[in-house]
């Protein structure tokens, strides 16, 4: 999972050497989401079928594919490439690392696997920004070195997949995965899906322009402190989501949705005043409001869902979160092109803000109705 954040704070030099805007860099970095989705699609349920083991070497085999094509990238092309390659092994790494771990678990540790499998797959995210931005700003190769210890990484995991014993019992079969909402999830499901889509559209804006918002705006050009802004957002959200098992998932999202607000008010005047310190408590607030409100959303969702369709219904979801991460970074680079970075920045907080009230207020209606109902 390093690697699918491991170029973000390499966009400011990728765009000095290939000449491109801010427009082009929240593009490359959203091809990414498009190679989640095909292969959380196409090949969700084949680990089921031929193993965990092999899904997790092919998993692998793209990672490596992707740091390969940056360490050759000349163009924005081969930086698509490196992205969708990317985007194909953090979606076979989603569902199969996380069913292998639980699996893998002994007995006493059944209930924190699940638990333990999220700290490392966004403890992933946030570690590819901070690792990629101290060896661009105190390394030789900036464009390079981060990438090559990259493929490094990836093989020993490799290695260490090879060793351990396969856990999937081989019991399903291979098809595309399908998405599914039945009408008795529909409620809560559109409820969780708004506040994941407010959570995920922040951690895309800075997961790809945080460094801009650094450069640009605060007047910093350290590789190493935008690795850390962009990294403090999905570690908040990781140390988050660990703790926000404990809250009901109802009153859980509703926490969440509060706290998001008050990260996008801390990220206006942030940008607003040109404030390195802003930047990172909004990176971290809007990380805690994230992780709460997307884990336990998934858990409402879940809990109403029927057994034998949970998958469907979880895929749904995760198609939502990454939709998210993709489609409003582009129209941040969009309007930062005809605006300005600072304005399309404070617009973009001003949106997630205002849809994470949305949820709140549908939170509200929903119970509201359901005491109604009741007679109360």
């Amino acid at each position: 999972m390093v690697g699918t954040t491991l170029p973000t704070p390499m966009y400011a030099l990728y765009s000095e050497r290939m000449h491109f805007d801010v427009l082009t860099t929240t593009v490359i970095y959203a091809t990414y989401a498009s190679g989640v989705l095909f292969a959380l699609l196409a090949f969700g349920r084949w680990s089921d079928a031929v193993g965990r083991r092999p899904m997790l070497v092919a998993g692998a085999a793209f990672a490596v594919g992707s740091a390969v094509a940056f360490l050759v990238a000349d163009s924005v092309p081969l930086l698509l490439v490196g992205r969708v390659l990317s985007g194909l092994s953090a979606g076979i790494f989603t569902g199969t690392a996380t069913a292998a771990v639980i699996e893998a678990a002994p007995p006493n540790w059944r209930s924190r696997a699940a638990a333990v499998a999220t700290v490392v797959n966004v403890g992933g995210l946030g570690g590819g920004p901070l690792l990629a931005g101290v060896l661009v700003q105190y390394a030789p190769a900036p464009l390079h070195l981060a990438f090559i210890v990259h493929i490094v990484m990836v093989l020993l995991a490799v290695a260490a997949v090879l060793l351990v014993p396969e856990t999937s019992e081989r019991v399903g079969h291979l098809g595309i995965q399908r998405l599914s909402l039945p009408a008795e999830v529909r409620p809560i499901f559109i409820i969780a899906a708004i506040a994941a889509f407010a959570g995920f559209a922040v951690t895309g804006l800075y997961a790809s322009v945080a460094p801009a918002f650094l450069s640009d705006i605060v007047g910093i050009e350290n590789h190493a402190i935008a690795g850390v802004i962009a990294s403090s957002i999905f570690l908040a959200s990781a140390v988050a989501q660990v703790f926000a098992g404990r809250i009901a998932p109802h009153r859980a999202v509703v926490l969440g949705c509060v706290i998001l607000v008050g990260g996008m008010a801390i990220l206006a005047a942030a940008l607003y005043f040109s404030s390195l310190t802003g930047l990172i408590a909004a990176a971290v607030v809007g990380g805690i409001g994230q992780g709460i409100s997307f884990s336990r959303g998934l858990a409402a969702v879940a809990e109403k869902t029927p057994p034998e369709q949970r998958a469907e219904v979880s895929s749904t979801y995760f198609v939502v979160a990454y939709v998210a991460i993709s489609l409003p970074v582009v129209g941040e680079g969009l309007v930062a092109q005809h605006w300005g970075l600072r304005t399309a920045g404070i617009t973009f907080a001003i949106a997630v803000a205002v849809l994470a009230m949305v949820c709140l207020v549908a939170i509200v209606l929903r119970e509201n109705r359901q005491a109604a109902s009741a007679g109360i």
